[in-house]
């Protein structure tokens, strides 16, 4: 189905509840919340989703957003422990962990474009004006979402 592998099915099922969750947590708290519970269950999902990316991944660039999803959870998740002065460690958290909901979002969107519905996808081409717009409206979602959190973030401190 959709022509996606046991092992893209294997990938594709434990980086998909990472989704509901990140948006669950921009809902609720305005970012994602690392030392919560929602936050732990993101890192475990966004860990398999993008370690698995290595084995399935068919273009370079595949390989190059899993690794860079996988430094920034490291950093976005290991920033609140290296003792930063004020809330230095808060405001990159919060970025670097919405950069990597964004690169989670954005392989999504190109391959449900590129897959769905089945036998006729809505994007045959790499190049389709719905896949660059899409790619340019998420791209716009993270710099207005990140604005808006760092703005908050300020107000609040």
């Amino acid at each position: 189905m959709f022509g996606i592998s046991t092992l893209g099915w294997v990938h594709t099922l434990s980086s998909l509840p990472a989704i509901p969750l990140a948006a669950y947590m921009f809902a609720r708290y305005g970012r994602i919340l690392p030392r919560s519970v929602p936050g732990m269950a993101y890192l475990v999902f966004m860990l398999l989703g993008a370690g698995s990316v290595f084995l399935i991944a068919r273009q370079p660039v595949s390989n190059i957003i899993a690794a860079l999803t996988l430094v920034l959870l490291v950093a976005g998740y290991g920033v609140g422990h290296i003792g930063l002065p004020g809330r230095v460690a808060v405001y990159l958290e919060t970025i670097l962990l919405s950069v990597t909901a964004f690169l989670l979002m954005l392989p999504t969107l190109s391959e449900v474009l590129r897959r769905v519905p089945d036998g006729h996808p809505l994007v045959t081409d790499l190049h389709s004006p719905l896949l660059i717009g899409t790619q340019l409206g998420l791209l716009l979602a993270l710099v207005i979402g990140v604005t808006a959190q760092v703005l908050y973030l300020r107000r609040r401190a």
